[in-house]
């Protein structure tokens, strides 16, 4: 697999659950600061964080579906216009079999525009990636082809392991030059009945600028 990405600050590297709402809010924020500013650059490299094998089980739908009422309710009411729990999918692999082929392609550009595909497909129209049909439909519109299951496992397991030797701690965890941001727009907590309160971080408009200068 490829290594020899550019350095910064053409690219940022983010290591990410393709499943995970805060890393949605996180990529579409990034990347709306880079249109407000008419910048092409930097483009964001996504690598895997694979919360599945982490957890040793499936994200839980209505886990995510509570940590995405609060994201709406405070810091991004225009995303997850599509997200249903009853197509939310099983599994993250499927979708992290084109996420990885899109990776193993060098370009960061192609990483960036999969991983967002993927994302919006879930969160955005509602669609289960987690079948392979749906995503190889979305593989289409690319000209890629997915992994089969032993590479798919290999490259993700590879992301995750040079993952926790970079100190990544979880999804979104975000590289800057000689920076690295853990989920560094939004400060999450609960109430005191178990509700979810996310707001943006003290420190964002810094990470913004360690971006973008």
């Amino acid at each position: 697999r490829r290594s020899d990405y550019p350095s910064v600050m053409n690219t940022v590297e983010v290591f990410a659950d393709v499943l995970c709402p805060f890393t949605h809010v996180g990529l579409h924020t990034l990347i709306d600061r880079r249109a407000e500013r008419g910048l092409a650059e930097p483009t964001l490299r996504i690598r895997a964080w694979p919360l599945q094998l982490i957890n040793g089980k499936p994200l839980d739908p209505d886990h995510i579906a509570a940590e995405i009422t609060a994201l709406r309710g405070s810091v991004r009411p225009d995303l997850f216009r599509g997200f249903s729990v009853e197509t939310f999918p099983k599994t993250s692999m499927t979708a992290f079999a084109l996420a990885a082929a899109a990776d193993q392609t060098g370009d960061a550009v192609v990483s960036e525009t999969v991983g967002m595909a993927l994302r919006d497909a879930v969160f955005e129209q509602g669609l289960d990636i987690g079948r392979p049909e749906v995503v190889a439909e979305i593989a289409a519109r690319f000209g890629l082809h997915p992994l089969d299951a032993d590479a798919t496992d290999a490259a993700v397991r590879a992301d995750w392991n040079e993952g926790r030797g970079r100190g990544v701690v979880g999804s979104p965890h975000f590289f800057t030059g000689a920076a690295s941001w853990f989920c560094p727009g939004l400060a999450i907590s609960r109430d005191d009945v178990g509700n979810f309160i996310v707001a943006w971080k003290q420190g964002s408009k810094n990470f913004v600028d360690s971006v973008f200068g």
